[in-house]
Order: C-alpha cells, then structure tokens, then sequence
C-alpha cells in the first residue's frame, strides 16, 4: 500500500515538473541589452578634415631674360640669404642685336615701375587698416578691462589686429619684391642694350641672379624646390626655383559647404596626425568666400570651402613640420561646458522625432526625445530624459516597448 501512493506521488511530481518546465518555455525571456547612462559634462561640436600645411608666402625666382642658364648648385632645403647668387644668365647673342628684344625690355621695366606704385598704394593702405585695427585693439583692451565687452568681441579684436599686422607685413614684401623685379627689369634692359655691349669687358657679359633683397623680415629663406637644375636655354619668366621661410607655415582645410558656414574666423582648430606627440593648437583666420568643385573618392560631386588654419604662437611649431605636410584638424563650431547628453548609438528615429528606450524596472520603455548639438559620438539632450537615466544602446530588432531587458555582462 505504502509502495503504491509512493509511486503516485513520484508520478505526480514528475508530472508537475514537466508540466513548469513546458511553462517556464512558454515565458518571455528578458533580452540581453547594452546600457549606457544618461549624463552631464562638456559636449564640443567639431569639423573634422584632412588639411595641409603650406608656406604663407612663398617666392618664385623666374629668369629674367633669355639665355643660357648656368647650373644651379643649391638643393631643396639649403639656407640662403638676402643678396646671395643663385645663378647667371647669360645673354643669347640674337637678342643682343634684336630691336624687337630692347623694346620688350623697355615695356618690362615700365610695367615693373607701374608694379611699384601700385605695391606703394597697397602698402600705404594696408598701413592705414593696420593703424585702424590698432586703435580698435586698443580700445577693445580699455573696454574688456571695464567688462563692457564680451569675450567674444574682445578676441575678434585681438584677431583683427593680428590679421592686419600680418597684411601690413604682406604688403611690404610685396612692395620689395616689385623694387626687386624693377631692378632685375633695369638691368635685363641694360644687358640687352646693343649700346651697352661695347662697354662690357670680354667673358664678364653674364647676368648674375641674387635671392631678393629682405625678402622675409625677420624670417630665414630656405629654398623649397629647384625647377631647372642643369645648365640650359631658358626663356623670359620661365620658373627656375622657389624660396620661402618653412617656420612661417599656415594651414589649408577643405571642407563642406555645408560645414562652412558654421565656422566662424577666430575658432580654435586641433591639429592632429601630424606625426609628433600631442595635438598642435590652431586658430581660423579665413574661411575663403568661393567655392570649388571636388570628386570624392566615391566620385561623389562636392563643393568644397578653403579654410585658412593660423598657428597662434609660431614659436611653438615644430621644426620638423615643413610644407605640404598632412595634419588632421578637427574645427570646433560649439562648445558647452555642462550639457545633459546621451550616445548616438541609443537614438533612433520614430517617426519625424528621435526616440530611446529607457530601461525601468527592468523593461524597455520607448521614450521620445528632443535633440540638440551632437558630434557623432554623442547628443545634447533638450527634453524627455534626465540625468541618471539608463538608456539602451544598439538596440537590436527583439527590443519593443515593455519587453523584459537584462544587462549584457
């Protein structure tokens, strides 16, 4: 008897343990999920681009005159000064003799004359905006020292008169440069006059070309690029090489139309991948007003906008960053300090609005949002979430309104 209820009663068991088991199967499990909190802290909005760096002014040495070239010794990267020989020239004989050669001559330095006063007139303008900015500068100081200014406009001064001195100095080069080229002008005039011939003693009738005089104030010429190294004929204004100073560089990003407009002179730019330690600090000093066209790599059509990267203390450029060198510049266009955010990979869109799933008492409830700033890592939160919040990220297709969730470990 006894033997018997323990067999019904293991029977029953066994029965009641088949009978959870195919319950328990039937149950919704919870769906393992990624979590992400809701936070606060600073939040910057950045354009990211690949840019180059170049040299601000650079100077192209063409010759002067037809005639045979002498070899030029110098190698890219050798240190020249002002009024040191880069080569000779010497004169072909049939433009000696050519009429045709001493009035083209004569047209050159007229049109070199005119180049100097028009290079006066820019200067003498450029050192009225320079006299301007300063005053403005200096009544900024005044202002931002009583705080009646903002910050903002007091660094939009600062930047102003810094552009002006760099335009002044622009100015005056190019000033030297057309004296330079007058002079150059004058004496490719007197060697190529047949009267002048006669009273130039045998073997010394060579055209000697020097590097411009105070080319770079302040500055150290190095030459960049040797366009005609060995010994030939060269013809009037045919490129020979090319100087400039490598520690006075600036940087050239091209950007989105799009992303253009946001970007506003004097914004800070971090410069990065450029091969040394650490990120290079920069500053926009123009974001240029045309356009281009550019096929993408996709051959995607873009237009593309030139932004002009300056490097506000240059004593701190390295000296191994030379030109034509790639950088990665990341230009911010927004900054907050305490902003509520939330990832990226937590939005979704839901209709014409985004949306999230929040995580309460361990289900999944799907919460509109408002959205503001965002860097593609994360967004400024506006409305419908607070700090604290727990929110699921790359929620995948089993994740529904009131599903069950479970943390992924």
């Amino acid at each position: 008897m006894l033997k018997r209820w323990i067999k019904r009663f293991l029977g029953l068991l066994l029965l009641g343990g088949l009978a959870g088991g195919l319950l328990y199967s039937f149950l919704p499990k919870p769906v393992l999920v990624d979590l992400s909190p809701v936070t606060r802290g600073p939040l910057k909005v950045t354009v990211d681009e690949d840019g180059r760096t170049r040299i601000r002014d650079r100077y192209v040495v063409s010759a002067p005159l037809s005639g045979k070239l002498g070899r030029i010794r110098l190698k890219p990267g050798a240190k020249v000064k002002s009024g040191d020989v880069l080569t000779t020239i010497e004169p072909s004989d049939p433009a000696l003799l050519d009429p045709r050669a001493v009035a083209q001559a004569e047209a050159r330095v007229k049109g070199a004359r005119s180049a100097v006063e028009r290079a006066s007139s820019a200067l003498e303008a450029a050192r009225l905006a320079l006299d301007h900015a300063e005053s403005e500068y200096a009544r900024a100081v005044e202002l931002f020292r009583k705080k009646a200014i903002s910050p903002t406009d007091y660094e939009l001064k600062v930047m102003q008169q810094r552009t002006q001195v760099e335009e002044f100095r622009s100015a005056r080069h190019s000033k030297e440069i057309s004296e330079y080229e007058l002079e150059q002008a004058e004496a490719a005039l007197l060697r190529t006059n047949p009267r002048a011939a006669s009273d130039m003693p045998d073997g010394e009738f060579l055209f000697t070309l020097r590097v411009p005089p105070a080319t770079v104030a302040g500055g150290e010429l190095h030459v960049l690029r040797v366009m005609q190294e060995s010994e030939a004929v060269v013809a009037p204004g045919q490129n020979l090489l090319e100087l400039g100073d490598p520690s006075d560089l600036e940087v050239e990003v091209d950007v989105l139309s799009a992303d253009a407009v946001k970007i506003q002179p004097g914004a800070r730019v971090s410069l990065e991948q450029w091969g040394g330690d650490g990120p290079l600090e920069g500053q926009v000093r123009l974001v240029e007003p045309s356009g281009f066209l550019k096929i993408s790599a996709l051959g995607v059509e873009e237009q593309r906008v030139n932004v002009i990267v300056d490097f506000p203390d240059r004593t701190q450029v390295p000296r191994t960053l030379g030109d034509q060198f790639r950088v990665e510049a990341k230009i911010s266009v927004w900054e907050g300090d305490d902003v509520l955010q939330v990832p990226m990979s937590a939005l979704f869109r839901r209709g014409d609005s985004w949306a999230v799933y929040r995580v309460t008492d361990g289900r999944a409830v799907e919460t509109v949002v408002q959205i503001g700033h965002q860097n593609g890592r994360f967004a400024e939160v506006l409305d419908g979430l607070s700090q604290g919040d727990t929110v699921i990220i790359h929620p995948g297709d089993q994740v529904s309104d009131g599903r069950l969730v479970q943390p992924r470990i």
